[in-house]
């Protein structure tokens, strides 16, 4: 294709483009200058307005009524319940998530670790565990990952190394 052809297209659109913006601007401020009225209270609900006459006894008396429920799904909900609640008791852990500060395979690294964790931040308490082949140092029982962003922030601080585990936590 030649030049003279893309050159002619190209100025196509862009006339097109210009016309079309200024239809645009004119469409709008012809739009600005006329104020915009309808009446619309022909379409409006129309009420009788009833008057209330005022009677010389002021007290009201309320009169209970007792009204014995149908279609009632009670008993099949109360067998869900039982069985929920059954299902809890005999569970003896839940899913949950601890802060593990140390993992390696010396005992004395760990032990040390866990001092720090004492001397630094004494209201956190530490755990070492032995899996074989690791001793872990593990902070916390967090119910939520959000629940344990604030502990884990500040540890992260004392110990880079610390990480987000997922554990069981034992139901008391």
């Amino acid at each position: 294709m030649s030049k003279s052809y893309h050159l002619k297209v190209s100025s196509f659109k862009f006339i097109t483009l210009v016309v079309t913006l200024l239809l645009t601007s004119f469409n709008l401020l012809a739009q600005k200058n006329k104020p915009y009225h309808e009446d619309l209270s022909k379409l409006r609900p129309k009420f009788e307005q009833t008057e209330v006459t005022p009677t010389k006894d002021t007290t009201r008396k309320v009169q209970i009524v007792a009204v014995a429920p149908t279609k009632t799904v009670n008993a099949k909900v109360d067998v869900v319940l039982d069985s929920l609640d059954l299902f809890n008791l005999m569970r003896k852990y839940i899913d949950g998530y601890t802060i593990q500060i140390y993992s390696g395979q010396k005992k004395e690294e760990a032990m040390n670790t866990k001092k720090k964790l004492l001397e630094e931040i004494p209201e956190l308490n530490a755990n070492v565990q032995y899996q074989q082949p690791k001793f872990r140092v593990t902070v916390g029982k967090y119910f939520s990952k959000l629940e344990a962003q604030r502990d884990l922030l500040m540890l992260r601080k004392k110990f880079a190394a610390a990480i987000l585990v997922p554990e069981k936590i034992p139901i008391k």
